[in-house]
């Protein structure tokens, strides 16, 4: 098991101060992020927390997964490896001409 966990249900207010000081008494917390939008930097309620050991970040699964937290229900597991994304969409619309070569005019 990984130290890295997943942490959801966070409320929208929560900071990455109040998942340190919730994760911190289960253990030394290596750090803590909140996932934000990127264009309106809300938060998305959900982040990673990493702890300093995998008996710790169990201890916190244990204690935390399904506890309340802002009127909440926290999900706390161990976080998976991203997966790989595709680059940019983008496609579907090519310059398709018509016969010899011309545009076609609507």
């Amino acid at each position: 098991m990984g130290s890295k966990l997943y942490v959801g249900g966070l409320p929208y207010s929560a900071t990455e101060q109040q998942l340190n000081e919730v994760f911190g008494a289960h253990g030394t917390v290596a750090s803590a992020k909140i996932i934000a939008d990127k264009f309106t930097g809300q938060s998305r309620g959900f982040g990673f927390v990493e702890m300093s050991s995998d008996a710790e970040a169990k201890a916190a699964i244990t204690a935390l997964n399904g506890t309340d937290m802002g009127g909440r229900t926290l999900t706390v597991n161990e976080a998976k490896p991203m997966e790989q994304r595709s680059g940019g969409g983008g496609g579907g619309f090519g310059g398709g001409r018509g016969p010899g070569g011309k545009r076609d005019r609507w």
